[in-house]
């Protein structure tokens, strides 16, 4: 059934990928805090070194995608990240799970990009391809509730170890699903001369990046919203905590209940961008609503007066900023891109990300760790407000013809 339809295969595997993704987020972030006991400092470092294994690695995949295989990719990443989910469930020392971290971010690469260059060339219909990939966000979001209570459940039960182990052996399961459901009929690997092929699609990406208003547009607010959102998501959990969040046993029944009430509004949000992302100008339209929900969600969260006030803020930034920004992001520039640098270009989409958070995180970080919680996430907020005006004030993407050129 998946030969006829490859929308079918692609939308249950972000269903299993959000599913895993969300249980090892969920434990990890709870146990980094919990067991591990790590500074604020620490734990914005961990996301750093994640972030910089991802800046060297986001490129050299992207190219072997575009140049070998992308379905091939997709099912390393699985195998990779699998080993460093469940690696990380084995130890609470700082050091090792800094090292879990670029394991997991040299794994990421493997897959970010393949996947929209692997489902948009097997459809060849940019306007499904536009409905599938936001409608994949969604399913990854709705999956994920079944992630967290399954997690919560295993943690509660056992512990937050095995509730990150567990994770890390579904991630690599996934990865035999992509092996046996993905066809790839229309790409074309490279069988000759692949270093000069893979040089020339490395050229070729980068200057459609840089010649490309809208694409060099989406790269620079990505660099920008992401310098403040490392910050938000390696502390927000010790900001509750701080606020009064529970900190006890029963503290994973809490961030799983507000984990699912997240996901379950970024759901719904993303059902309806999918039934207009088609409209002309609407990825940068989306994409302002989603860095305005950052900004607010971001600024109570980092004054909230009690701990539910904290609660909603991270509900605003998390649970509908954060699932909005990255799907519209992924779809716009998807636009922009023919299939010979696809994943190259989303590729340089992550590096962007990248950059951003490794600047901003270790400084945020050092703010939060030598001032206060709040000033950290304060300047996350500002960050994000200049993403926003750097769309906004911008005439690219206003109006727009879904085409692209043969780079």
């Amino acid at each position: 059934m998946w030969e006829r339809d490859p929308a079918r295969a692609f939308l249950w595997w972000n269903a299993l990928w959000g599913a895993t993704f969300r249980a090892y987020g969920l434990a990890a972030l709870i146990y980094y805090v919990v067991e591990a006991d790590l500074e604020p400092l620490e734990l914005v470092l961990l996301g750093t070194a994640l972030e910089v294994s991802v800046l060297l690695a986001e490129i050299p995949t992207g190219v072997v995608a575009d140049t070998l295989s992308r379905k091939r990719s997709i099912v390393i990443s699985h195998a990779v990240t699998g080993v460093a989910f469940v690696l990380t469930g084995l130890t609470t020392d700082f050091v090792p799970l800094l090292l879990t971290q670029v394991m997991w971010g040299i794994g990421w690469t493997f897959t970010s990009g393949a996947d929209v260059a692997w489902i948009t060339d097997e459809l060849d219909d940019p306007a499904r391809t536009d409905r599938v990939l936001a409608a994949s966000a969604r399913w990854r979001l709705v999956a994920g509730v079944a992630g967290l209570l399954a997690s919560g459940l295993i943690a509660w039960v056992f512990s937050l170890s095995a509730a990150i182990v567990v994770a890390g052996i579904g991630m690599g399961a996934t990865g035999l699903f992509v092996a046996v459901a993905f066809t790839e009929h229309r790409f074309e690997p490279v069988t000759e001369h692949r270093l000069a092929e893979a040089t020339k699609i490395f050229r070729a990406g980068l200057a459609l990046s840089r010649g490309d208003s809208q694409i060099l547009l989406v790269l620079g607010a990505t660099v920008t919203l992401a310098s403040g959102a490392e910050a938000v998501d390696r502390l927000f959990n010790r900001r509750l905590v701080d606020l009064g969040f529970p900190d006890s046993a029963d503290t994973i029944v809490w961030f799983t209940l507000l984990g699912v009430a997240s996901v379950l509004a970024g759901a719904l949000a993303l059902r309806g961008i999918e039934a207009r992302v088609h409209e002309d100008g609407a990825p940068r339209r989306f994409y302002l609503y989603g860095a305005g929900l950052a900004v607010v969600g971001t600024l109570v969260l980092a004054w909230a007066p009690s701990v539910w006030v904290g609660v909603a803020g991270t509900f605003v930034v998390r649970g509908l900023g954060w699932s909005i920004i990255p799907a519209v992001a992924t779809i716009w520039v998807n636009r922009r891109t023919p299939s010979n640098v696809r994943a190259t270009v989303q590729s340089f989409l992550g590096q962007a990300e990248s950059v951003g958070e490794i600047t901003g995180g270790v400084l945020l970080g050092a703010v939060a760790q030598w001032t206060t919680l709040p000033l950290a996430l304060t300047g996350s907020a500002g960050l994000f407000l200049l993403a926003f005006a750097i769309i906004a004030r911008s005439r690219a993407g206003r109006v727009e013809h879904v085409t692209t050129a043969v780079v």
